[in-house]
């Protein structure tokens, strides 16, 4: 049941995902924040916190993660993108942008990869309260700006930018406090 919820929510988030960017009429920040990187990562972890055992979070990952790709996908050729819509052009765009191209197979293949390994990290942080889940989760929130002004791909929009380092801050925070509050317990108890 929580594969079938997982394909849900990563559909839905993919399709809000790809429609959010394309909501010009709201500002620029609309397209950098449908271009941001750090709540794809998040998406599989916090799907991963749900498990007990590694394969299934994992697993779980790459469900979301893909689902997401799809629902992103989907909107892209959906009848609110692509005037007049067929079937014929939801399906011939549909093999053409998983097909086509040298970003996206790209895309896959880093979903292969990163779906699986955050949501991993999510189960480490369930069963372990592990530091370096906690730390990259944090980091791909706070360094994301970083990273895309060093690759030369930072979008204009400082508002949306703040909003996620200072997400990564909170989140960060949080997760320490977390560690702080188990172990006090642990000491804590006979």
């Amino acid at each position: 049941m929580i594969f079938l919820f997982a394909a849900i929510v990563g559909l839905v988030f993919g399709a809000s995902v790809q429609y959010l960017g394309s909501m010009s009429w709201l500002g620029a920040w609309t397209a950098t924040a449908a271009q941001m990187s750090a709540p794809w990562l998040i998406l599989p972890f916090v799907f991963g916190i749900t498990q007990q055992r590694r394969w299934r979070a994992a697993a779980l990952g790459l469900s979301v993660t893909f689902s997401a790709l799809l629902g992103y996908w989907a909107m892209t050729y959906s009848p609110m993108e692509i005037h007049p819509w067929t079937f014929g052009r939801f399906t011939s765009g549909m093999v053409a942008v998983t097909t086509r191209g040298w970003f996206n197979p790209v895309v896959i293949l880093a979903g292969l990869v990163m779906g699986p390994l955050f949501g991993l990290l999510g189960q480490r942080w369930r069963v372990g309260r592990s530091w370096v889940s906690a730390a990259i989760v944090a980091g791909a929130l706070c360094l994301e700006p970083l990273a895309r002004l060093a690759a030369g791909q930072l979008m204009p929009s400082a508002p949306v930018w703040t909003v996620e380092v200072t997400s990564g801050a909170v989140v960060g925070a949080l997760f320490v406090y977390a560690v702080l509050g188990s172990r006090r317990a642990s000491r804590l108890s006979p």
